[in-house]
């Protein structure tokens, strides 16, 4: 019996650049004070280390696992934070060689002694990082391992086990999409109403409606902000963002005062072919140059690949329906968080463990079957396209400049949204009998690209584009 993950497992909303490298590791920080506090010696604490292991010491500095870890430790939620906080924040404890552990209680803390980055790899997971709590000549350890899209997890998964119990209460428990196809045929079922009612075996109605529309919100958020700012994005590469520019190419001196507003203007604008490649576009962009600011994203699936589902809902919103409404955006959400699950189960979602494949890839498959979904595709469609979107990902590296989520990552976004679009159009114009690949082939083809693949490939910044260009090309 696989673990139960949910929509809001595949769609979270947290803090950038990275989920693996900045989510998952802040997370990791908040769990192992929950470990301190049950094991009754977090006011006893005096200081606190931090191992990084593989991918997260060898591109941990330009994903800013340093600073997540410590904002963890602080008692900061990355769901919430507000995001002009975080600089003050750590520009204290480096200043002030003080960490305020817990929210509670200050302790000593130096980053470039208490914050360790060895280049090996622990042999669990690619991403493994380890606290050490010292107290009264004792000490308390715990490692963690950030498995891809803000995940995290222990060797000994005891919260896997309780999610597996969790799963047994679904109608429609899932792991391959074959069976996912089979309820919906069984039941003549939409595959977004077979996830609703599984989703409701764990929230009620309410619940699933409000954290819905909070996802699509935040994405709608993120993408007006980064299409209103602009300058250079952080961390030495000397980006400039883009998206400010094409916004204005393309919108204008248009009146609105909110993201909502925004949308609605954008509805009334020119949508030739070039055009909509445009929108798409920015839309991808301004998500992914938010991230790298470390802005408040929405993980889908991962920080890296934020921008492909936001795209791709925001064209179905502006451009293929202007009637399209908070039911099309839960419908969306919903298609894309299962089909999402179903690539975590059946491989992985970790640039770390399978190369921009698991993360680009995945995206464009999840935004491809749910636009499939809400422009009237058949559940079979459906799951084409997501096929589809997949299928010519497949091999993708991971190879970020200065292990930063910038260059390639961020255009990488557009050619997902591009994709996923193309591969939704494709499976409607197709009959699904007619289909040679089905998306479950694909997810075991992808693991094993994978697990074929050189790990310098895999989010190590050790070859491709991380070698061929270096910081001083910049």
């Amino acid at each position: 019996m696989e673990e139960c993950i949910s929509v809001f497992d595949m769609l979270k909303i947290g803090v950038g650049p990275s989920s693996s490298h900045t989510l998952g590791p802040w997370r990791a920080a908040e769990r192992f004070l929950n470990e301190l506090r049950d094991e009754n010696i977090l006011e006893k604490i005096t200081s606190v280390k931090v191992d990084l292991y593989g991918s997260l010491s060898l591109t941990g500095i330009g994903h800013a696992t340093d600073l997540a870890v410590m904002l963890g430790l602080s008692g900061q939620d990355p769901e919430y934070i507000p995001v002009k906080d975080i600089d003050g924040i750590i520009k204290s404890i480096k200043t002030n060689h003080k960490l305020n552990l817990a929210n509670q209680l200050s302790i000593d803390f130096e980053i470039e002694k208490d914050i360790i980055f060895n280049k090996n790899f622990l042999p669990f997971h690619a991403n493994g990082l380890t606290f050490t709590a010292f107290y009264e000549n004792s000490k308390y350890e715990s490692t963690f391992y950030s498995i891809g899209g803000g995940f995290v997890v222990k060797e000994e998964r005891t919260n896997a086990k309780q999610k597996e119990e969790v799963k047994k209460s679904f109608p429609y428990p899932i792991n391959l999409a074959s069976e996912l196809l089979e309820y919906c045929q069984k039941e003549n079922r939409k595959i977004s109403e077979i996830v609703y009612d599984n989703e409701k075996s764990i929230r009620t109605e309410e619940e699933i409606h409000s954290e819905l529309l909070r996802v699509w919100h935040t994405m709608l958020e993120c993408m007006y902000i980064g299409c209103h700012s602009e300058g250079i994005l952080p961390g030495g590469l000397n980006v400039r963002r883009r998206a400010f520019d094409m916004h204005q190419n393309l919108i204008g001196l248009a009146n609105y005062s909110n993201p909502q507003e925004w949308l609605e203007t954008i509805r009334k604008t020119e949508v030739k072919f070039r055009q909509i490649l445009k929108w798409v576009s920015c839309f991808a962009l301004a998500v992914n140059e938010v991230n790298a600011s470390l802005g408040r994203v929405v993980t889908a699936p991962t920080n890296g690949s934020a921008g492909v589902i936001p795209a791709v809902l925001m064209y179905y919103m502006v451009i293929e329906n202007h009637d399209a409404d908070d039911k099309h955006v839960k419908q969306f959400l919903m298609v894309a968080g299962e089909i999402g699950s179903i690539f975590k189960k059946g491989a992985t979602i970790s640039a770390a463990m399978g190369g921009c494949q698991a993360e680009i890839g995945v995206s464009s498959a999840m935004a491809a079957g749910a636009l499939c979904e809400v422009m009237g595709g058949t559940p079979e469609q459906v799951l084409m396209a997501a096929e589809i979107a997949m299928e010519h990902h497949l091999g993708l590296t991971c190879d970020p400049i200065g292990g930063l989520v910038q260059i390639p990552c961020i255009e990488r976004n557009t050619m997902g949204a591009i994709k996923a679009i193309n591969a939704a159009e494709l499976a409607l114009e197709t009959d699904p009998k007619n289909a040679k690949v089905p998306l479950d082939k694909v997810v075991n083809t992808m693991w094993q690209t994978a697990k074929d693949m050189n790990n310098k490939y895999k989010e190590t910044s050790e070859g491709g584009l991380a070698v061929a260009v270096n910081m001083a090309d910049c």
